[in-house]
């Protein structure tokens, strides 16, 4: 009876060692996954001209600079902080966004379905360092027209899963504080925002994320709870003022710092 106890303490012993040992090891892959990969960027699908950016610029966030994307049919209007940016999206030519090329990229479905179930976001992350091409989810390879001829976008391999973001990595993003000078952005707003440190999406499909979501989530760099709407709460410098600013119904979006 004693040795049968011994024995059970031992085992319990062992289970429990296995158990902290599993837990190091997720503490480990987290904490390598946050030093690989940087969140560079969220888009938001607008009605065309983004009239939305006024009432952040009301809000006191100064706007950046605006962008047609050749043969894609997107443009967009961009609000830069010192490590990410914020930008709103519209299909400004349908006939683009429906092309052979660009038709995989579900944009136009994820646009005209927005307020009919599709996810209206885009969560864009980038290496943490230069030299680094690990991509954070299976994916494949967009090549946009607008970008030079060697220069893919890797998009997650679920990109037409309308009720997830649009999930994408960069080989060319940096900080905005980092840019050259011929690119500078201005990163100095009226509210003080200086950088997004919580990118927290709410979403009605967030119970049973696919294996290219959960991999995002796994970096870190975001994170994903359930609710009745989509939107997506952007914290800023550690949101240690209790502030906080809902900009929907118009916008999807809540800032908080």
């Amino acid at each position: 009876m004693v040795q049968y106890a011994v024995q059970r303490k031992r085992c319990d012993r062992n289970q429990s060692n296995r158990r902290g040992l599993k837990l190091l090891e997720r503490s480990i892959d987290s904490l390598n996954n946050a030093m690989t990969f940087e969140f560079d960027h969220l888009f938001i699908l607008t009605d065309i001209g983004a009239s939305e950016a006024n009432r952040l610029s009301s809000f006191g966030l100064v706007e950046g600079s605006s962008r047609t994307h050749r043969g894609q049919g997107t443009a967009n209007r961009c609000f830069f902080f010192h490590n990410a940016m914020l930008e709103l999206l519209w299909i400004h030519d349908p006939e683009e966004a429906q092309s052979e090329l660009i038709h995989q990229t579900r944009l136009w479905e994820r646009s005209t379905n927005r307020n009919n179930g599709a996810c209206p976001f885009g969560i864009c992350l980038r290496s943490a360092k230069d030299s680094d091409d690990t991509i954070a989810f299976s994916s494949w390879a967009y090549r946009a027209p607008y970008l030079p001829e060697k220069i893919s976008i890797a998009v997650a391999t679920n990109s037409d899963v309308l009720t997830e973001p649009m999930l994408f990595q960069i080989p060319f993003g940096k900080r905005p504080d980092r840019y050259s000078a011929d690119k500078s952005q201005p990163l100095e707003h009226g509210v003080g925002l200086r950088e997004i440190t919580r990118v927290e999406l709410v979403s009605p499909a967030a119970h049973n994320p696919s294996p290219e979501m959960q991999a995002v989530l796994d970096t870190n760099q975001v994170k994903l709870r359930i609710g009745t709407e989509y939107f997506v709460e952007l914290g800023f410098d550690g949101e240690v003022q209790g502030q906080q600013v809902d900009f929907r119904p118009e916008l999807p979006l809540i800032i908080s710092w």
